[in-house]
């Protein structure tokens, strides 16, 4: 009952939003048609047309045929606790996007506005729209969520770095769920301590740039609660994130950050239906033929990467030893370890992307202040898409992959439950060497993990430069912000899967299980 009542809801929504897309472009193609017939205005028009035919198709496919996505549905709303589990980490995130739009107080929103358009097209405004994206905030209107979840991330990084050499803290992480407990709560306190830090200099930069309204610039009162309302914004985002973690399904901070990029799809799609033209190359602005091809294989290409670059493993083989009990003879099985080759998953794009937030930030801000040679030079050097910071950015991506797989695969560890089991790899003694072999097979895959991560999220990022196509739009549909979204959806589907796996239901991946009487 509770699937209906959902299917006839979302029929109701897609429905409506269908209708309104065909019913506009019916009436601008019928406006175009009755005078003087241009092909570059006919493109938004049929476009309209065909976006609302597709939204049919999908709604039709997904929830009335008999697919694979329909019957894993089915399921998922025949299982109450997973049921309850996706109610309440979709709530969470609602809850994320009302406060997104929640204004700091004493700041003159139109002012930011105008100010953003301003530096829109220089490397400060890359800067800001990349911060944006892959940290679920927006600083460009200066909201209550403004610094978005970029605090905690750096502050992970930095106790995850400490923790490989710090002895302390490596023999907290050692103790188990109460040292790991422990560094948690260590890392929330360094997040408090750098969104002030932040705060403070965003409240400079809004005091100094004059945007915040004429009686509150000089008040002390308005800085300390800009800095308090943006500290007590991530924190709580923070907050959301480990209550998803805990109480609902999926990472919570991957899920914040991929509910900012998504929030901002519809965007992307608009600028690109509104500014494209019949045109080869485009003119004025405009995206002529080869950019929307370009975008439409960018996405392909990101889209399949990230799935194969996910579900991609090495399996390692297993024996196990034979016993014998009695007259009977146990084990001798052959199984496979599997080892997945890109073990960080979207974790090294997450953290490369937010490091190379700064240099952008604070050589823009030098370049805007300081008007010089040497100031412009550094700006242009880290701006995006350059040379340089597509060389860093390579190296950040291969770092954090190697370090993402040093914190979390353990050989030694792996080595030692093979031997308590009863189990070897053929050809190698159990202990030292096993654990040897696991560690240079895991360090070569890793490296072909980090260099097709990298191929993924760079190229688009070159090509979209060259053919000047703006951050904004390529980011979104062939670039780094769409490889999060793959990557992390795949990780919720798998999730979602192994509830119903393991249940005997069938999922999105396999199997057509359907359960018997719940729908009668």
């Amino acid at each position: 009952m509770a699937f209906r009542i959902f299917r006839l809801v979302v029929g109701v929504v897609l429905l409506a939003l269908a209708a309104s897309l065909v019913w506009q472009g019916g009436v601008s193609l019928q406006g175009e048609l009755t005078g003087a017939v241009r092909a570059e205005a006919l493109v938004l028009p049929v476009l309209h047309i065909l976006g609302g035919l597709l939204i049919v198709w999908l709604y039709y496919w997904s929830l009335w045929s008999e697919s694979r996505i329909h019957r894993a549905v089915e399921n998922i709303f025949s299982i109450p606790e997973l049921l309850r589990k996706l109610a309440f980490t979709l709530g969470l995130l609602c809850i994320y996007r009302i406060g997104f739009h929640v204004p700091l107080p004493g700041l003159d929103q139109t002012e930011i506005a105008r100010w953003a358009a301003q530096q829109g097209a220089g490397g400060y405004g890359e800067a800001l729209a990349y911060f944006g994206m892959f940290t679920g905030g927006n600083l460009s209107q200066s909201t209550l969520f403004g610094l978005g979840i970029m605090p905690y991330i750096s502050a992970s990084i930095i106790f995850q770095l400490l923790t490989t050499v710090v002895p302390s803290l490596e023999r907290l992480q050692k103790e188990g769920p109460a040292g790991r407990k422990k560094i948690q709560e260590y890392t929330r306190y360094a997040t408090v301590l750098l969104c002030l830090v932040q705060a403070a200099f965003w409240m400079n930069v809004m005091r100094g740039q004059g945007l915040l309204y004429a009686e509150y610039r000089a008040s002390t009162i308005t800085y300390i609660i800009g800095v308090v309302g943006l500290t007590g914004g991530t924190v709580f985002l923070m907050w959301l994130g480990e209550q998803i973690d805990e109480y609902g399904i999926g990472n919570g901070i991957s899920l914040i950050i991929m509910a900012g990029i998504v929030s901002r799809l519809p965007w992307a799609i608009g600028q690109l239906t509104d500014k494209t033209t019949v045109s080869l190359l485009g003119a004025d602005g405009k995206f002529g033929v080869i950019h929307v091809l370009f975008l439409a294989a960018a996405f392909l290409f990101v889209v399949a990467g990230a799935i194969l670059i996910t579900q991609a493993q090495r399996r390692i083989p297993i024996q196990q030893a034979k016993h014998t009990r009695g007259r009977r003879v146990y084990g001798g099985q052959r199984q496979y370890l599997p080892l997945r080759v890109n073990h960080g998953g979207v974790m090294p794009i997450i953290f490369a992307s937010s490091l190379m937030i700064f240099p952008g930030v604070v050589f823009g801000w030098m370049s805007n202040k300081w008007q010089n040679d040497v100031t412009r030079s550094l700006n242009d050097a880290l701006s995006y898409g350059s040379y340089v910071y597509v060389l860093a950015y390579v190296g950040l991506i291969f770092f954090f992959a190697y370090f993402w797989t040093t914190v979390q695969f353990r050989p030694k560890d792996m080595s030692d439950q093979l031997r308590d089991h009863g189990s070897f790899i053929p050809g190698l003694r159990p202990g030292k060497r096993t654990a040897d072999y696991l560690e240079r097979v895991m360090e070569r895959i890793t490296y072909c993990g980090a260099a097709f991560l990298a191929a993924i999220a760079v190229i688009p990022m070159v090509l979209s430069a060259q053919l000047d196509i703006p951050f904004q739009v390529s980011a979104f549909l062939g670039g780094t912000g769409l490889l999060i979204v793959v990557s992390v959806a795949l990780d919720l589907v798998q999730r979602i899967e192994a509830n119903l796996v393991m249940r005997n239901y069938g999922g999105f991946l396999g199997g057509s299980t359907r359960i018997k009487g719940a729908y009668g």
